[in-house]
């Protein structure tokens, strides 16, 4: 079984019970308010993308996450070898956790705002793709895949950043902006860690597979 699935399947599960359970989704919800006056409880920034507001939240970020996660997983075991799956849960947890800081700083006076889900770590992933497979067709949303990656990544930052400051305020843009950019930056840095040179350095072949692209036309 997948790292990716299992990930899925402990985020239905815990997301569940969590709907169920007023007590438990409290536990684990991020709470920058509570966070600021006991630090010890900086673990659920982890534990708060485990959890889901509802049916539908879950599903769409499950989805998402499958989607690109399971062609990541594949792709980091091919990149990085033996590391591979080290790599890959290192990135979506600590993607949990550096996706929720901007959110923490903004709020930690404010003992109303909560947040929860896997937004941040799964838009960390989609970019990860993204940066492997710039050309990858994709669509927006229930729209069928229909320009590729390179752009629609751009498109996706803006509409995040303008929904950040203009948007519903129940939804946390912030977490899917920094989780974005952090996809980008963990996977540059592991693959200098990791000794990736040539052929495989990820950067190279990021602006390659766009030049190749673009010479179609």
């Amino acid at each position: 079984m997948s790292i990716t699935i299992v990930i899925v399947i402990i985020t239905v599960i815990i997301s569940f019970l969590a709907m169920k359970n007023d007590q438990l989704m409290d536990k684990l919800i991020f709470h920058p308010y509570t966070i600021a006056k006991d630090p010890s409880q900086w673990y659920r920034s982890i534990t708060c993308g485990f959890i889901h507001a509802d049916f539908m939240h879950l599903a769409f970020n499950m989805f998402s996450f499958y989607m690109f996660g399971d062609f990541i997983e594949k792709f980091f075991e091919l990149i990085f070898g033996s590391l591979g799956s080290v790599f890959y849960v290192l990135l979506y947890l600590s993607a949990l956790v550096v996706c929720i800081i901007p959110t923490y700083l903004q709020h930690y006076k404010q003992y109303r705002y909560r947040s929860l889900g896997a937004s941040g770590a799964v838009s960390a992933i989609v970019f990860v793709g993204i940066f492997l497979q710039p050309t990858l067709q994709i669509g927006f949303f229930i729209i069928p895949p229909i320009i590729p990656g390179f752009v629609f990544g751009p498109l996706y930052l803006a509409l995040t950043v303008y929904l950040s400051k203009n948007g519903p305020g129940s939804i946390n843009h912030s977490a899917h902006l920094w989780g974005a950019f952090y996809g980008i930056v963990f996977l540059i840095v592991a693959s200098k860690v990791a000794g990736i040179e040539g052929q495989s350095d990820v950067i190279n072949s990021f602006v390659e597979q766009i030049k190749i692209y673009l010479n179609k036309f």
